[in-house]
């Protein structure tokens, strides 16, 4: 198994990332697994989070394998959500993503780890999430790094699970 090198994206890395998501869409839209397309993420979405110094990638060799962003930004909908301690130092992640050509090589897994050591270092208890409950990729690599489901959100393209783990 490949190491991966993980760092803060920087403004030269849109480019790879932007097309890392339109092959990850692509494969996703194979499975149909119709979670994300032309509005949902955008280039200007990564932009912002590397602009915010949210955005990180994992690199194997000189290749962006995935690519996430962990900030304390929710939709009105996480309102839904049943955290069992709310008032805890959490993190959201999203756009969590991997480019097919790393996929079933455990790397959004090893991007997890990463970013729960990354923020419990940081002195965060939680990290929260939403999943498409139409991705059972996703589902699968939640519950395997113990999330579990805490309410659930409607939004444009379905049905998402609210979900959180404590470190």
């Amino acid at each position: 198994m490949e190491d991966i090198y993980f760092r803060q994206g920087i403004k030269q890395d849109l480019p790879e990332i932007t097309a890392l998501v339109k092959a990850a869409i692509y494969q996703m839209e194979c499975h149909s697994i119709m979670q994300w397309d032309e509005l949902y993420p955008t280039e200007e979405d990564f932009a912002a989070d590397i602009l915010a110094k949210q955005l990180y990638v994992g690199l194997i060799g000189d290749k962006i394998a995935v690519v996430y962003t962990l900030n304390g930004l929710f939709e009105e909908a996480y309102k839904n959500g049943m955290w069992s301690m709310p008032e805890k130092p959490f993190i959201i992640l999203h756009r969590l993503c991997v480019h097919p050509n790393f996929q079933n090589q455990s790397v959004a897994y090893r991007a997890m780890l990463h970013m729960e050591k990354q923020a419990a270092e940081s002195g965060i208890e939680a990290i929260r999430l939403d999943a498409f409950s139409q991705n059972p990729y996703a589902l699968r690599l939640y519950q395997k790094c113990g999330y579990t489901k805490v309410g659930t959100a409607n939004w444009r393209k379905g049905l998402f699970y609210l979900m959180e783990k404590y470190l």
